[in-house]
């Protein structure tokens, strides 16, 4: 869809640009899945098949002179590789009597962020047993619950299995980019609009709105607004007031105040969705489904935007290409999962730990609800996007990294809008990515390029 941009002579139109856009979200549709009271083992054992077959592929290049045993099959010193699901021990590890009790006792407990421990120490398991590891090669301050590994290594006199190297899968293989796409074409993420929110400043996304579909500033940035082919809204568009999700029947009152932040994003989203091609991914505080994968957001909660054919309604994780580029995300729970139960200086280290992992959400289910699938892993990462994107999170971020295959990918932490104004601008010729902010006050007003 070619939409005309208006600028001060009604006789000189923009030309907005076009991209290719192909959706890659299949796999995280639930479908005609059935849930029959399936236990969460199978997605493991899914999980450790599709892994253990890579991993294997890899050995004869990393130690082929060595062993491959099962748990069981592991003697007293003997070096060999063991190939698993890490699982580990959390002394600090929330639990549902942790959570009866604190409903029973009158002082409430402390919530933690983090619930690692010195102490805390990891296993791996497979079909044949679990054996703990030992070690410093194998912190389990950085790794999960989840995790598939190929560990060398060999079994000492307390049982225990000495971790001397660690195999991680890698980043997996990645479809070529186009060398010279020829022009500048920009995909804008923005994530956590908390629409509805008491603290909320409307102002703010409206300046975003008006800044991106051309209609604030001058000729030249109205050009730059007309290479915008792509925006999309990582999670967390809206913020219900909680105190009316307490199970009981809503009066007609209660009913249009739980309404109204859906409404009012819907009008801002029809602005963009009449400029621009826009994909909307549910998060955590959406009216989506809890468990990953989210599935789309309904359309009738969006009868403005959803006119429009430029209006995507998508899953969380998030797949997509565009002019050959491909795109992976998520509204960030899977990081901020991963916060809670390991290590990292920062959420850029976490992400690029996902993708070396060739996995999404490793805690999940541990920790991160997920569906009960049966047969498939929808999180494995089977191809390596080009962007990787995670939204919600505390500030911008961004890395590009490169695997041993040539593989290279630009990571995006996609700060919380609401909270910072911070939107992020990406240009699909070379990857790179800078930030737009719109930073208001009642006294004050700031719109720039940081």
């Amino acid at each position: 869809m070619v939409v005309a941009m208006e600028v001060d002579s009604e006789s000189n139109l923009l030309q907005r640009k076009q991209s290719l856009y192909h959706s890659l979200d299949e796999s995280f549709e639930i479908g005609k899945e059935v849930y029959r009271g399936q236990q969460y083992s199978q997605i493991y054992y899914a999980r450790l098949h599709l892994m253990r077959t890579l991993l294997y592929s890899l050995l004869p290049n990393w130690k082929p002179h060595l062993p491959v045993c099962t748990v069981l099959g592991l003697e007293e010193g003997k070096e060999c590789i063991i190939v698993g699901t890490l699982y580990k021990h959390m002394k600090l590890k929330p639990s549902v009597l942790d959570e009866y009790s604190k409903e029973r006792s009158a002082a409430p407990l402390v919530q933690r962020h983090n619930f690692t421990h010195p102490d805390d120490n990891l296993v791996l398991e497979d079909e044949s047993g679990r054996v703990k590891l030992s070690g410093s090669v194998l912190l389990p301050s950085t790794y999960v619950t989840g995790m598939i590994a190929a560990l060398h290594g060999k079994e000492t006199s307390a049982g225990d299995f000495l971790v001397e190297d660690v195999l991680e899968a890698g980043l997996p293989q990645q479809i070529e980019r186009p060398i010279d796409l020829g022009e500048d074409k920009y995909v804008v993420f923005v994530s956590g609009l908390s629409v509805g929110r008491s603290s909320s400043n409307p102002l703010q996304f409206q300046l975003f709105v008006d800044h991106i579909t051309g209609h604030l500033g001058d000729v030249k940035e109205q050009n730059i607004a007309a290479q915008i082919v792509q925006v999309v809204i990582a999670g967390n568009s809206v913020e219900v007031p909680h105190g009316l999700l307490n199970g009981q029947n809503l009066g007609s009152k209660d009913q249009s105040r739980l309404f109204e932040p859906i409404k009012e994003l819907d009008i801002l989203l029809t602005q963009i969705a009449a400029s621009i091609p826009l994909d909307i991914v549910p998060g955590s505080s959406d009216p989506a489904n809890f468990a990953l994968p989210q599935q789309p957001l309904h359309r009738c909660l969006f009868p403005g935007s959803s006119a429009y054919n430029t209006f995507r309604s998508c899953t969380n994780p998030h797949c997509f290409e565009l002019d050959n580029i491909r795109f992976l995300g998520t509204s960030g729970q899977n990081i901020d999962d991963l916060g809670k139960y390991s290590e990292a200086n920062s959420s850029i280290e976490f992400m690029e730990r996902t993708l070396r992992w060739r996995h999404l959400a490793p805690t999940a289910p541990n920790t991160l609800g997920c569906y009960p699938f049966t047969d498939k892993d929808p999180f494995y990462v089977e191809t390596c996007p080009h962007v990787y994107f995670v939204g919600n999170q505390d500030k911008f971020e961004t890395r590009l990294i490169k695997g041993s295959e040539g593989q290279m990918v630009r990571l995006i932490c996609i700060p919380r809008f609401a909270d910072t104004g911070v939107a992020v601008v990406l240009n699909i010729r070379n990857l790179e990515c800078h930030t737009l902010s719109f930073a208001t006050q009642i006294h004050s007003l700031e719109e720039g390029m940081m």
